[in-house]
């Protein structure tokens, strides 16, 4: 038997940001950006964008700078390149959400507490600041394009847990992580409506690809935008 093929989303650029735009039939519900890790791709996560597009959500994956097709590299300018991304999808849908993993995760939870009418922020194993600024300082090779000079800098003035205190008073954090403290933490950090699941075992990848944790998310981004 012939599985019928997903539908194409649609392929656009905003200001060097290469992103992928799939829209549901009908009016959207919701509307959700995703936000992909270090060294990763908008396409890493088409799988999830479906799942919301399957669900009524209209969902935006982009390719932070220094990934994939956008130009540029990445630095202190990525908060205001999640918000332009949410501002697009707002053509399309009033209730817009975040969704991120690892160092997705930790755009999304302080681009969210510089824009109060975010219905929703999902994190999945957040990145925090201390933990991306050794990366850089380790001598590692980046799997990315990266201002180093200028991000180390950044970093330095970031907070992640005042950050997560300072969403807006409606937003709603789900907080999905392995066993580790930071999301605890984090949690603890953040007002309410909150909610952290940690999972046993697992990494990231498996967090973000799982299709019954996948669900979780898109009934969270629902639940909060039909409040």
């Amino acid at each position: 038997m012939e599985h019928p093929v997903p539908a194409p989303p649609q392929l656009g650029d905003l200001e060097g940001l290469a992103y992928a735009l799939f829209l549901p039939e009908g009016e959207p519900r919701a509307g959700v950006v995703i936000l992909h890790g270090a060294g990763s791709a908008k396409e890493s996560h088409f799988d999830f964008a479906r799942g919301c597009r399957a669900d009524g959500i209209a969902a935006l994956a982009y390719d932070a700078r220094g990934h994939g097709r956008s130009r540029g590299d990445f630095g202190p300018g990525a908060f205001d390149d999640v918000l332009a991304m949410a501002e697009l999808l707002r053509g399309h849908v009033g209730a817009v959400a975040l969704r991120g993993s690892s160092m997705g995760g930790f755009q999304a939870i302080h681009a969210a507490a510089r824009d109060p009418s975010l219905c929703a922020v999902v994190a999945i194993c957040p990145a925090p600041d201390d933990l991306l600024l050794r990366s850089l300082r380790s001598g590692e090779p980046l799997r990315f394009r990266c201002d180093v000079p200028a991000t180390e800098a950044w970093l330095q003035t970031l907070d992640i847990y005042a950050a997560v205190g300072q969403l807006g008073p409606q937003t709603e954090l789900l907080l999905l992580h392995i066993p580790w403290t930071v999301s605890e933490e984090l949690h603890a950090a953040a007002h309410e409506p909150k909610r952290l699941l940690v999972l046993p075992g697992g990494h990231h990848r498996s967090l973000q690809h799982d299709l019954e944790l996948q669900a979780v998310s898109r009934r969270s981004i629902l639940s909060a935008a039909e409040r």
